[in-house]
């Protein structure tokens, strides 16, 4: 996501996008998805100047063509609303490190999950860890869907796979699938730590291979609930498989799925953003599943299999 500064305010340039400032003026300005970062010197009329940055002006070969793209602004009071007007102008809150603070001042994160946390944020590839407030939705889907058993695909220091683990009665198993072997050691330490030790069966390796090992052994059709966070790529082959995994009525949860606003942006095609856009696009025709993408951490997906 590319960013730029309005005055004191943030502003985050997405593709498609229209916003309405606190003055109640709509933004005349257009550019396009840059991963660059401009002072805007004229603010008055809204229209601007833009000084270079790194060697690289805002007003690129990206931003020429001014049809159709539209600046957002991330003050306190903004919000966004659909281009296409059939949606009726609805607003829609955007998301700002204000905000952001305010919402996870508001998630009931238990201590153990505090202290994993913190641990990982030292680590290399923390940015990998879900955040607090996505950890809270997925135990909340665990316990609406009165889950027993579950599935983990990509575990990184077990977050995630900690609260989901926490609200599994005590007959419960998750099956945790991680082939990062110092990762796992994090992950062990605080489901000891937390008493849910006897609830989780790890798998360490290619989750691809433990998945199918696991239908082989007779075990498709009963899982309640699955999270996918690993290898962006295999997305589609995991879903494969986790489809066969969970039961009529089971929960399949993709994580990354707006991949930090990459894939709404046509100019960027690099292996991992087309896989992930192939994959919602995929996602979206499957009528095995209902689904919602919900704009949480770095985007959703909730499959609910038919």
């Amino acid at each position: 996501m590319g960013s730029g500064y309005l005055g004191l305010h943030r502003l985050s340039i997405l593709t498609h996008q229209q916003v309405v400032l606190p003055s109640c003026h709509k933004v005349l300005l257009k550019f396009h998805t840059l991963a660059a970062v401009g002072n805007v010197a004229t603010v008055a009329p809204f229209t601007a100047s833009f000084k270079r940055y790194d060697g690289c002006c805002l007003c690129s070969r990206a931003c020429r063509s001014m049809s159709n793209l539209i600046i957002r602004c991330c003050s306190t009071n903004a919000f966004v609303i659909a281009n296409d007007e059939k949606y009726g102008n609805k607003q829609i809150i955007s998301i700002n490190p204000h905000l952001y603070d305010y919402i996870l001042a508001n998630v009931r994160e238990p201590e153990i999950l505090r202290q994993l946390r913190e641990e990982t944020a030292s680590l290399h590839g923390s940015q990998m860890q879900v955040s607090p407030d996505q950890a809270q939705l997925l135990a909340m889907l665990v316990q609406i869907l009165g889950a027993e058993r579950c599935i983990e695909v990509g575990v990184y220091t077990g977050y995630s796979s900690l609260a989901v683990a926490m609200v599994l009665p005590d007959s419960g198993l998750l099956v945790a699938c991680e082939r990062d072997a110092k990762c796992l050691d994090v992950a062990r330490k605080y489901y000891d730590l937390a008493n849910v030790s006897h609830k989780v069966n790890i798998k360490h390796g290619l989750a691809a291979d433990a998945l199918k090992s696991m239908i082989l052994n007779g075990e498709a059709g009963s899982y309640d609930f699955a999270f996918v966070d690993a290898e962006k790529r295999m997305y589609q082959e995991y879903y494969e498989l986790l489809l066969q995994l969970v039961k009529v009525g089971g929960l399949i949860v993709i994580d990354n799925v707006l991949w930090h606003g990459k894939v709404a942006d046509p100019m960027v095609n690099d292996a991992k953003t087309v896989s992930i856009r192939n994959f919602n696009k995929n996602i979206m025709e499957d009528q095995r599943v209902s689904i919602s993408m919900v704009p949480i951490g770095d985007g959703m997906t909730i499959c609910r299999k038919k």
